[in-house]
């Protein structure tokens, strides 16, 4: 059964006809074919990654990214511990009221949405409060889509000897990420973003010496980072408890994609075409990108509401859902914008068809007015 329209969001997004059709069969937890998928899988993520083994180990936490984020917040920062927030969006403030929720020590470096992470802001205040023992900061910032600073960021943070937390949700397989090479120490993302599979878990992959300190550290019973780990790895691919199964299997067809497709880098420039393409498409119909070229990601991208025709998002909304496509609103709440995914089963002349159907939207508004 086909979709009526393409989801141009930052996930869940839209899917192969394959992927889906992995989750029409019944599958045991405790079943040895199962764990076996779920241990093959562990494996292609730390090469996803750019990871070894011998190093590094991936989990997964049952239930969205933000469930795999507060897992990792919540099991790695030890109780005389305290943890350095770096903001630039709606995401870096989740991580904030997180750490809000479950008590612990943190501080905030706050950016503006339409700037980068400074490096040097962070290595001055590491520098200044020697308390700091975590830092957590967004890869991509999806309220805008402003893509921060990982290699230089990371540098400074291993420079000053504090443990790394990246939440890399929008752009763990679409973007290449060194993680081995960077010593990022806890990397979190989930199962409907670039890897393209559908929603139901997160995953993070976590450097192995800095994950066996945690244990008895969690804040939580069922998101406790080690204990998972401990029983996938003492029972072969068993979760603690009740894992999306039929997720998954459509998780492990999408792996499989993503190696047909070539890897990240490929996926990484398919999904840069498809972000140039709807720049171009809706500059040429009189629209504004809200970040300059350079600080944007190729993920999703935010656009100011237009002045030169009369506008209302929900009626741009619907009518481009009626010609196949579904968008997101803004995120921000200081400027009136809305926003176009460029990521999932989504391509070049799918979004040459957007950025026709967004010029005929402007001429029928101009014909209107």
């Amino acid at each position: 059964m086909s979709n009526p329209y393409l989801l141009l969001t930052p996930g869940p997004l839209s899917t192969t006809s394959t992927v889906k059709e992995a989750m029409l069969k019944d599958w045991c937890t405790w079943d040895h074919e199962y764990k076996a998928i779920v241990e093959q899988i562990r494996l292609q993520l730390l090469e996803v990654g750019c990871a070894s083994k011998e190093h590094y180990t991936a989990l997964f936490m049952q239930g969205s990214g933000t469930f795999g984020i507060e897992a990792t917040i919540g099991s790695v920062i030890p109780s005389n511990g305290k943890l350095l927030i770096l903001q630039n969006g709606a995401y870096g403030k989740r991580i904030e009221e997180i750490a809000k929720v479950l008590k612990i020590p943190h501080l905030s470096l706050i950016f503006e949405a339409n700037t980068q992470v400074d490096p040097q802001a962070v290595e001055r205040k590491l520098v200044e409060d020697k308390a700091i023992t975590h830092v957590a900061m967004v890869h991509c910032e999806t309220t805008t889509g402003i893509l921060n600073p990982l290699e230089a960021v990371m540098d400074v943070i291993k420079r000053n000897n504090r443990i790394a937390i990246i939440d890399a949700m929008s752009s763990f397989g679409g973007i290449p990420i060194e993680v081995e090479q960077l010593q990022i120490d806890f990397i979190i993302s989930s199962a409907n973003k670039c890897i393209q599979g559908v929603p139901g878990f997160s995953f993070i992959l976590c450097k192995r010496d800095e994950l066996i300190k945690c244990k008895g550290k969690a804040r939580s019973l069922s998101l406790d980072l080690y204990d998972q780990w401990e029983t996938m790895e003492k029972d072969a691919g068993k979760w603690r408890f009740t894992s999306p199964t039929h997720v998954v299997h459509a998780f492990a067809q999408a792996l499989k994609e993503l190696d047909e497709e070539g890897g990240v880098e490929a996926r990484h420039a398919r999904y840069r075409t498809n972000q140039q393409i709807v720049v171009e498409g809706l500059t040429q119909a009189g629209f504004t990108a809200y970040l300059p070229r350079e600080l944007q990601s190729p993920i999703i991208t935010t656009f100011l509401y237009p002045t030169h025709i009369p506008f209302a998002f929900e009626h741009f909304y619907n009518f481009l859902k009626s010609a196949g496509f579904v968008i997101y609103p803004g995120k921000l709440t200081d400027a009136n914008v809305f926003r176009i995914g460029n990521i999932g089963d989504v391509h070049a002349e799918d979004m040459k068809k957007l950025s026709e159907q967004i010029l005929r939207y402007v001429g029928e508004m101009k014909y209107e007015n």
